[in-house]
Order: structure tokens, then sequence, then C-alpha cells
């Protein structure tokens, strides 16, 4: 998945259908976007990290120390590139022997055959390995065994887990990260600058975060551009910071941002998440006998997909502010951007929304005056102080 916008899968209308989700993983996006796409969202992929490898760093030699002088009870290798990295980093540093003398005397898991291929050619054999390649499945493996008190290190590739530290350490696990690759910012920052003014104009209805130095990241290029405060305000009340856990979530609250977790700290449950919260927030009316539901780039009339271009949903948006009113054109032409004096625009939109929500009378002209919802008779009183 690249950064551009990716439109969801076709098929009738997903839970997330009209919403579009920011995605700043760098390991795992293209498994999160299909889980977006799949339910109806249109997905921003910008990868607000890069991955570079440690074979020269103290952190790595620390871990690796650590677990010579002091073993854990498990082993997770996660990756056949990474764990063949740590054991040549570990023979450089010429400590190779030690290293693989103590993991052939702990619980050795390795997630799939290619990690398995890795960490047998190092003349080690595995305990365990899920012909899956699932991480979920090594976690439940792991959580059925039980790991309140056992100490467990994970060779991490790139970005932490989704939610499989974290999960860990809630059981109650002393987990002992052994970090083969560094997270540094991306060389190509276009992709999370594009995600920045996305969310800055509100063009994004949530950001996903799967690590904290992912969060950190794009806070940090928000300040280098200016656009902390704007990043930070668009957060707090329009668009929906999910995180896949509390460890994730700690940069953002930092600065009073209140996220969004799911229980289970993994990637479906995120999505699930998100599949209840944003249509919660999605603004609902009856208008000329139909159920219309404001998404973020689209409506749905009566359930049906009904994608709106960014100037009709600009006005739609200021009309739903006090559904079965009159909106004065003026009104309507300030909420068009860059759309000057000229009330004509707002015709001009305002035929080209008509035309996209598919029923004409769902907004109704008020000679001389201006604009309004249809709103059913049956709902002025509910709506009247809106």
């Amino acid at each position: 998945m690249d950064e551009e916008q990716q439109r969801p899968e076709p098929g009738p209308p997903g839970p997330l259908a009209g919403f579009t989700v920011g995605v700043t993983a760098a390991r795992r996006a293209d498994e999160l976007g299909a889980l977006l796409r799949r339910r109806g969202a249109a997905v921003l992929h910008a990868p607000a990290l890069r991955i570079v490898p440690l074979a020269d760093d103290g952190e790595l030699l620390a871990a690796t120390k650590e677990i010579i002088d002091r073993a854990p009870d498990v082993v997770v290798a996660t990756t056949a590139i990474g764990f063949r990295g740590w054991i040549e980093a570990a023979d450089g540093w010429g400590v190779g022997e030690r290293l693989l003398e103590r993991l052939r005397r702990v619980e050795l898991l390795a997630r799939g055959p290619k990690v398995k291929g890795a960490v047998r050619a190092a003349g080690l054999t595995e305990q365990w390995s899920p012909s899956s390649e699932s991480m979920a499945e090594v976690l439940d493996r792991l959580l059925e065994e039980g790991v309140e008190g056992r100490r467990i290190a994970v060779q991490l590739h790139g970005e932490p887990l989704p939610g499989f530290v974290e999960s860990l350490r809630a059981a109650g696990a002393e987990v002992l990260p052994v970090p083969v690759y560094r997270w540094m910012p991306p060389e190509d920052l276009g992709p999370v600058d594009r995600l920045l003014d996305a969310v800055v104009s509100r063009s994004v209805d949530a950001v996903t975060f799967t690590s904290a130095p992912a969060a950190a990241s794009l806070l940090s290029r928000a300040g280098t551009r200016g656009l902390q405060a704007d990043l930070l305000a668009a957060l707090h009340h329009d668009v929906v910071p999910a995180c896949v856990g509390p460890v994730t979530a700690l940069p953002l609250q930092a600065h009073g941002v209140a996220t969004v977790q799911p229980e289970r700290f993994r990637l479906g449950p995120l999505v699930q998440l998100l599949c209840q919260e944003l249509p919660s927030r999605a603004r609902a009316l009856p208008v000329a006998g139909r159920r219309v539901e404001i998404r973020g780039h689209a409506v749905l009339v009566d359930g049906a997909l009904r994608p709106v271009p960014p100037a009709g949903m600009s006005l739609l948006r200021v009309l739903a502010r006090r559904p079965g009113w009159v909106v004065a054109r003026a009104e309507l032409l300030r909420a068009l951007p860059g759309a000057g004096r000229d009330e004509h625009a707002v015709e001009t939109a305002m035929a080209r929304l008509r035309t996209a929500l598919g029923t004409p009378k769902l907004i109704q002209t008020v000679v001389k005056r201006g604009y309004r919802l249809a709103l059913d008779p049956a709902a002025d009183t509910k709506y009247a102080d809106v």
C-alpha cells in the first residue's frame, strides 16, 4: 500500500463506508489497510517511521548481554531477517556462541516457517511455531500457558509489534524487547506531510497508531512545520486518534489528547473499534422521508452510499448544523474554500451536491433567502434548537 489514498473494496457499504482513515504504520500497514478497506473505509497511508539496522548499536548489545547473563523463560523470534541480523551482530561482538548456548536452554518460539528456517540455520530448534505466521496465534499460546511472573524476550523488527508486548505486560509478564532495528523519521516526508495536512483540514476522520514512536514522529513533524497546535486541535475535537494500546497512546496523552483503544491490543479489535466509533459520531437526520447520515466524504441515503465532492460536503455540513432552518447564500459561500465573493459558486456547488445525493428534494431552495434541509415535520421540534 503506498502513501496515496486508497479506496475501499467494492461491495455493499460497510460500517466504515464514507470515512477516511489515516494509517501511520510502517510494518503491517498492508494488513491494517486491507482490514479497513474491507469494511468500507478509504485509507491514507503515510508511514511515520523507517527502519534502520542496529548492528553497531549499544541498545541491541545491552539486550543481548542481559539475555546471556540472565536467562529469560521464553524467547520469541518474529522475523527471519531480524533473527539472522541479531545472531550476526552477536558474532561480531564476540558473544555469538554464548547467545546460541543460552537460546538452546530456553523456550524458543518462531513466528512461522521462514523464522523457523532462520532458527534452524543457526543450529537451534524451536519449541513451537504456528503454521499461520500469525503473531496473534503466538500471543494466544503464551496467554493460555500463563505468563504472569515470566520473563519473555521478544525480537523486534522495526516497529513494536502492535499490541503484542502490551498484552504480555498486561497479563503480568516481564518483557525484554530485543531491538534489532531502530525507528527513524522517513526519508520521504511527503506522505507524512500530506497526512498532516489532511488531519488539520479534517479531510480524514481517524488516524491509527500502532506504535508510540509513530505517534511521536507525527507530533515531531507537525512541530517542525509549525502545525502542532493545529494537529492537536483536530485530534481533540474532530479526528479520532485510535491507538492499538495504552503504551502506543502515551505520546498523544502527554499532549492532553484523549485516544480510543480496543480492549484487546491487536489490529482486528482496533478496526472493530473504529467500526463502532466513527458511525456513532456521524450525523443522522430524517429528511424528506429519507434517513440521511452525513459521514466524512460521503452520505448514506437510506443506507445507500453517495460519495459527495468536498465542496458539497462543506455546504451540507453547514445546512446540517441547523436542520430545517434557512441558511443564507452568503453564509454558505463562506464555507466554500477559495470561492471568493461570487454567490454563483454556491449555486454550482449546490447543483452538484443534489446530483451526488441522488434525491434533489432533500435540499430546498427558499427564493431570495437561501437553502434548507427538508427536515421531516415530525422532527422540527427535536432539531429546532440545534
